[in-house]
């Protein structure tokens, strides 16, 4: 009987650090060294990753022994496979209340740029103005989650409702990786073109509305999603 190998879970938290530093550098010929240097990363689960991306068809390794590598052929499958195994609801959220009309602005004041990431519409906004909202989805970056959240809850005097809010505080499935490539956006700290597009595909409303133009204005820029 013919045995199968056994593939790794290229899109859980630690793993997909690999298939983001590619995408943010899609011609580079990879080694493993370039991987192990990213905090968390062992030898077995870098060559473990690139095993199964090879077997997916997403890299061609190429053997040429101590000059051997890796490059990444077919982007654009893997970015659609992740969007299949990926929703925005796997992620923890506390949903609050704020009447103030500069939040957005207070909480970067408040937070450091490490601290926090903007996603969704909110984030993507920045660089599209595409969907009109008043709701604000940002990841934190918290040491002692329970104790920091409150004192920031009452430094920017969020409420919490019986139901409903417009701010909403998300505690990352991707522990590890969802800050990885954040970028600076006119002063606002927002998760990576990538992880703006995975959170939005299967969000509602207009998510994927959203990240399909996100994609598209990125293209037209030649830039693309890292």
């Amino acid at each position: 009987m013919k045995r199968h190998p056994k593939t790794k879970n290229i899109f859980a938290d630690k793993a997909s650090l690999l298939p983001r530093m590619m995408l943010k550098e899609p011609e580079k010929k990879w080694v493993l060294r370039d991987f192990t240097a990213q905090q968390g990363i062992s030898i077995g689960m870098a060559q473990a990753v690139l095993e199964t991306m090879a077997l997916k068809g997403y890299v061609e390794r190429v053997k040429k022994g101590p000059d051997s590598y890796t490059l990444l052929t077919n982007r654009e499958a893997l970015i659609a496979d992740w969007t299949k195994e990926y929703q925005f609801d796997q992620n923890d959220v506390d949903t609050y209340y704020s009447s103030d009309k500069n939040i957005l602005r207070r909480i970067k004041a408040v937070l450091g740029s490490n601290q926090y990431a903007l996603t969704l519409h909110a984030g993507a906004n920045i660089i599209t103005s595409f969907v009109k909202t008043e709701e604000a989805y940002l990841y934190l970056n918290l040491k002692n989650w329970e104790s920091d959240l409150l004192d920031l809850r009452q430094k920017l005097e969020l409420k919490e409702l019986v139901s409903g809010g417009n701010i909403h505080i998300i505690r990352p499935l991707y522990k590890n990786s969802v800050f990885f490539n954040a970028q600076n956006i006119n002063g606002f700290s927002v998760v990576s073109n990538l992880q703006l597009y995975l959170d939005l595909y299967g969000f509602q409303p207009r998510g994927r509305e959203h990240a399909k133009h996100l994609k598209e204005l990125l293209e037209k820029q030649e830039k693309h999603l890292d």
